[in-house]
């Protein structure tokens, strides 16, 4: 694929003392999965891409955008780029359980329907209602609290949030942990229709292997907080990436 579909180039990033830097690029239309034994820094490497923690010397650009490249110092600047991050633990960093299904999906995008300081609430139940469908979110209406709702569908509401902010990346932290089978195959579903349609970036870290080799054009593994390893499709198998996991394969970063 050519470098007219980078969209996120990473530079010097280093995710513990005395590791080697770590320098590469995202590309539009594309599954990229990370995955490593957990504290390896699969984590790190995923909040530095976001904008929420990076080492002094690093720095993370935005390509190809309508201002040309921009490089980001914080996940508001990311944001704002069009780099968007679903956390990992949806209930300590991801909902606002006292506050509606409808103010939890508005928050970060609430600007695009405010005019003169004050929140259009019709068109943002209808954001939420083109949301709902591509997603199949199950709610009892839009101002139901969200601690109402199942897991699967907390989650659901954290996606569509991130879909409003009309992301060019996604940089999603195991987007299915504690979630049901068929959350799970919608989730599959939305995120082959993100690339395939829309031409988003996913960049996606799970913990669980299987969900990495449905889903992803390439593995980067993380060992002792380096990348030591990225398979591409017709590479990637468990036993190569359990074997990467655990050290006993080499790979070509």
């Amino acid at each position: 694929m050519s470098d007219e579909n980078i969209v996120l180039r990473y530079d010097n990033l280093v995710l513990s003392a005395g590791r080697k830097p770590l320098s590469g690029v995202i590309r539009a239309g594309e599954i990229a999965g990370v995955a490593g034994l957990e504290g390896h820094g699969q984590e790190q490497f995923l909040l530095a891409l976001a904008g929420l923690g990076r080492s002094r010397d690093g720095s993370v650009t935005v390509e190809g955008g309508t201002a040309g490249s921009a490089r980001y110092k914080d996940h508001y600047e990311a944001a704002r780029n069009g780099v968007v991050y679903l956390p990992r633990d949806r209930r300590a960093t991801g909902i606002f359980p006292v506050l509606s299904v409808l103010d939890n999906f508005a928050i970060p995008s609430m600007p695009r329907f405010s005019f003169a300081g004050i929140l259009d609430r019709k068109r943002l139940k209808q954001e939420l209602s083109s949301y709902t469908d591509f997603l199949s979110i199950r709610y009892p209406s839009a101002d139901a609290s969200i601690s109402a709702l199942s897991g699967g569908n907390q989650q659901k509401v954290l996606l569509a949030r991130l879909l409003a902010l009309k992301p060019r990346v996604m940089l999603l932290n195991d987007p299915t942990r504690g979630v049901d089978l068929n959350t799970r195959l919608k989730f599959y579903e939305a995120f082959r229709k993100l690339v395939a349609e829309n031409g988003i970036a996913l960049v996606i870290l799970s913990s669980e292997i299987e969900e990495i080799l449905q889903l992803c054009h390439t593995v980067s593994i993380f060992r002792d907080f380096q990348c030591s390893s990225v398979l591409d499709r017709t590479s990637m198998t468990m036993d190569r990436v359990m074997a990467a996991m655990f050290g006993q394969e080499g790979g070509h970063p």
